[in-house]
């Protein structure tokens, strides 16, 4: 839990570099994904193909956040 209120201070702290703080905690928490995926490959995958369908499965997940927001709040933008 000091890990979830660490990241929400961060955020909140107005720091300019939002875009690389964000990368490195996608990339953090990739490192729990791609072990999973590299577990339920039964072998097949390589462990970077394990870390790309990792991180491509964050880019999508933000992709629907991010357009599901533009749709219901269309006036912002």
């Amino acid at each position: 839990m000091d890990v979830i209120d660490f990241c929400k201070w961060l955020f909140t702290q107005g720091i300019r570099q939002r875009i690389p703080l964000a990368i490195f905690i996608t990339m953090c928490l990739n490192l729990c994904v791609a072990q999973v995926v590299y577990a339920s490959g039964g072998g097949v995958l390589e462990r970077r193909s394990a870390w790309a369908i990792g991180v491509l499965g964050f880019i999508v997940f933000a992709v629907v956040i991010y357009l599901f927001y533009v749709i219901f709040q269309p006036e912002k933008f």
